[in-house]
C-alpha cells in the first residue's frame, strides 16, 4: 500500500522556483518604494500629516528591508568552503529575519508613537491635496509592485491555498516582499481613509487615528514574518511529499529493498540536505554498493534538484 501510492509520486515535478523571480519582486518593490518615499516625506512637508509622515517612514523602511533582502540572495549564492561546507544559504533567512525586527521597531512601534502623539497633541492640517495626490499614486506603484510579487508566488503555489503556501514556502525573500506589499497596500488605504476623515471633519486626529492603525498592521506583519522565518533559520525539513518521493525513489531501485531513518534540512531556498539509511539487497559486494550509493544520490537529485548534498548510508535492518 504504501510503495503503491509512493509509486505515484515519481512524476511529480519538485523542480525548485528560479530564484530569479524572487530577485526581481524585490527589485520592482526597491523601485517602488524609493519613488513612493520621496513622494511622501514632500507631501509630509507640505501637510505636517501624521499619517503621511508614518507612510514615508514605512516606505523608507520597505526600502532598506528590500536592500538587506537583495544582499542577502547575494551572499547566499556565495560558494561552499573549508569554513562553511554546506555554503551560505542560510544568509538569505537572516537578513529575512532582521528585515521582520526592522519592520517592527523602525515601522510599527515608530508608527504608532507618532500616531498617538498626533491624537494627544492635536494641531491644524494644511492643505490635503497633495496627500491625496501622493497617497493615489503610492497606490497604483504598489499595486504593480505586488502585482510582481503575487505573479512570482502564485508560480509557486500552483494549486495550493495562499496562507498553506506561504507556510510551506523556502524562499524567505519572496515571503517578506509579498506580506510587505500587502501591508504597504492596507497601509495606504487607513491613509487615505484617515486623511480623508481629518479633511472632511477638520479634525486632525483622525489622521492619528490613521498612524495608530499603520503602526498596529505592521507589528502584526512583522511578528508573522518572524514566526515563519526563524523555523527556516534554525533549519526546516523537506514537505512531506518530497520526503516521500525521496522514499519512492530508492524503492524503485532494483538495488535497495528497504529505507530507514531519512533527514532532510533545507539550507536555503533551492538547497535540500538529505542523509538517508538504506538496506541494500545481501548479495551486493563492496564495490556494488558503493556504486549503487552513487546511482541512489543521482536518482533522488534527478528529482529533486534542489538537494545538494546527499548523504546515503546502508544499513542493516535486522540489526535494527
Amino acid at each position: 500500500m504504501y510503495q503503491s501510492s509512493c509509486s505515484s509520486l515519481r512524476d511529480v515535478d519538485f523542480s525548485p522556483v528560479a530564484s530569479g523571480g524572487s530577485r526581481l519582486a524585490v527589485l520592482a518593490a526597491l523601485v517602488a518604494n524609493s519613488t513612493i518615499a520621496v513622494a511622501k516625506f514632500v507631501a509630509f512637508l507640505i501637510t505636517g500629516s501624521a499619517a503621511m509622515l508614518a507612510e514615508c517612514i514605512h516606505s523608507v523602511a520597505d526600502s532598506s528591508n528590500q536592500g538587506l533582502l537583495l544582499y542577502g540572495g547575494r551572499a547566499a549564492r556565495q560558494p561552499a568552503d573549508v569554513s562553511h561546507p554546506f555554503g551560505r544559504g542560510k544568509e538569505v533567512y537572516f537578513w529575512g529575519f532582521l528585515v521582520a525586527v526592522m519592520l517592527f521597531f523602525g515601522g510599527g512601534v515608530w508608527a504608532f508613537v507618532h500616531g498617538w502623539e498626533a491624537i494627544g497633541h492635536a494641531e491644524p492640517l494644511g492643505d490635503l491635496t497633495p496627500s491625496f495626490i501622493v497617497l493615489g499614486v503610492a497606490l497604483v506603484l504598489e499595486s504593480i509592485s505586488f502585482g510582481v510579487a503575487l505573479r512570482e508566488f502564485n508560480r509557486y503555489r500552483g494549486t495550493k491555498p495562499m496562507w498553506r503556501a506561504i507556510r510551506e514556502s523556502k524562499d524567505a525573500s519572496l515571503i517578506v516582499i509579498l506580506l510587505e506589499d500587502t501591508a504597504a497596500m492596507l497601509g495606504l488605504i487607513f491613509a487615505l481613509a484617515g486623511t480623508a476623515m481629518a479633511s472632511a471633519t477638520g479634525d486632525s486626529r483622525w489622521d492619528g487615528a490613521a498612524s495608530l492603525l499603520i503602526g498596529v498592521m505592521l507589528a502584526v506583519v512583522a511578528v508573522l514574518l518572524a514566526a515563519e522565518i526563524k523555523a527556516l533559520l534554525i533549519g526546516e525539513a523537506a514537505g512531506r511529499r518530497e520526503r516521500a518521493l525521496i522514499r519512492a525513489v530508492l524503492l524503485g531501485m532494483d538495488e535497495v529493498t528497504g529505507v530507514g531513518r531519512l533527514l532532510t534540512m533545507h539550507l536555503g531556498p533551492d538547497d535540500l540536505l538529505v542523509n538517508v539509511e538504506v538496506d541494500f539487497i545481501e548479495s551486493l559486494g563492496t564495490t556494488e554498493i558503493a556504486d549503487a550509493i552513487t546511482n541512489a544520490e543521482q536518482a533522488i537529485r534527478d528529482k529533486i534538484p534542489v538537494a545538494g548534498n546527499i548523504f546515503v548510508e546502508p544499513y542493516d535492518r535486522d540489526a535494527i
